[in-house]
């Protein structure tokens, strides 16, 4: 195999080549950059290992040098292959081809991947869809009823769901992309042998059980750092076709995901919330850079032109009119609009909801195929 002509070099790509790039990955001051203008300068990752301090010096920042001689000096080639086969660790390189191609195409891709799991999840063939689920840590109980129902729809179209094993969204998406037997992959922001937080680690166990992987450019024992984490969402948005956003702050970290799609020119998706949630301000403000507002899997789906063209969801779709049982509060919406159509404050007066209650239960019910509104009027499909 011979390395590509991103890298502008001839090098025969072998095995011992890939424990040098494995080495370089594993040295925290040298990067994607850094990296490719070795190989150009020194034509592999061997040459490059091997080369000079004065000739590295041209590469490598005078704060690092020193920590880089004295690091080649001492790595243990062998002893970490054999963490890594005793952690049950796996990697690949830009110039493997078992490398994810979507990943490959962004801006600075690792030339490292470490991962744990399912060697053959990473492997995109054509007509697959990777799709990013993510939102707050602070999950409310509406995010939590959307990322659900949209979790459950598109794993039940053969979509495999990317997140970041956070608390909240990225957790919820991944425990129901595995309720509902479908592929997930978690990306961390630390070493693929530790979990994090240490709240999830049976979720992570469970990732790997069912035949999901765990990924990462961080290297065997790498603790979380503050900078570590908006790389790890470089990689979520990376590995997918596109970013669904389900709930989030103004500030929250899943829109540092989003903003990776936009530059990546992979789609994003934002679920609409009431609006006196500050859990929808993170949505509403990507719609307004040019998210696509979606209330159901169909509409993702479609964009991601699966080759799914009946979707099956159980969100609001031409061909769903019947109200579900729902709840007990969904059920006293649904008595009132048996016989009329009603406004939004006649709804509130009558139940005594408080309007950010009232306004999460009729996106939600509309969501469902339950209820539709028309000019601000909401009717049951049965009226």
């Amino acid at each position: 195999m011979f390395l590509s002509n991103s890298f502008n070099t001839f090098t025969i790509f072998s095995m011992e080549e890939r424990t040098y790039w494995l080495a370089f990955s594993v040295f925290p001051g040298i990067g994607t950059v850094t990296f490719k203008k070795l190989l150009q300068r020194f034509g592999s990752a061997k040459n490059a290992w091997n080369a000079s301090e004065s000739d590295l010096q041209e590469f490598i920042q005078e704060r690092y040098m020193k920590k880089f001689i004295d690091f080649r000096s001492s790595f243990p080639f062998d002893g970490y292959q054999n963490e890594l086969q005793r952690k049950n660790v796996w990697f690949v390189t830009l110039q493997d081809k078992e490398y994810p191609q979507l990943l490959k195409k962004i801006i600075k891709p690792p030339f490292v991947l470490y991962a744990k799991g399912n060697k053959e999840i990473l492997n995109q063939v054509q007509n697959d869809s990777f799709l990013a689920v993510v939102g707050t840590r602070k999950i409310t109980e509406y995010g939590r009823e959307v990322t659900e129902l949209f979790t459950r729809d598109l794993v039940q179209n053969g979509i495999t769901i990317v997140s970041g094993l956070a608390l909240g969204v990225d957790a919820l998406a991944h425990k129901t992309t595995l309720e509902n037997n479908g592929y997930t992959i978690a990306v961390l922001g630390c070493g693929v042998d530790c979990c994090t937080p240490e709240e999830n680690q049976f979720l992570y166990n469970e990732i790997l059980k069912k035949g999901g992987a765990i990924v990462s450019e961080f290297p065997l024992n790498h603790p979380p750092t503050q900078g570590s984490f908006p790389a790890r969402n470089r990689i979520i948005a990376g590995l997918s076709d596109g970013v669904l956003v389900t709930e989030g702050a103004e500030d929250s970290g899943s829109l540092i995901t989003a903003d990776y799609a936009f530059k990546f020119n992979r789609p994003v998706f934002a679920v609409p919330g009431p609006v006196t949630s500050g859990m929808s301000k993170g949505p509403f403000r990507l719609i307004q850079r040019g998210a696509k507002l979606v209330t159901s899997a169909k509409d993702i789906a479609e964009e991601l032109k699966s080759q799914v063209l009946n979707v099956k969801t159980t969100t609001q779709s031409s061909n769903l009119k019947e109200p579900r049982a729902g709840t007990r509060e969904e059920r006293k919406i649904l008595e009132m609009l048996e016989n009329e159509a009603l406004h939004f404050d006649t709804i509130a007066r009558e139940t005594g909801f408080s309007s950010s209650k009232l306004g999460s239960l009729l996106t939600l019910m509309e969501m469902k195929g339950m209820i539709k509104n028309s000019q601000g009027m909401f009717s049951s499909y049965q009226e």
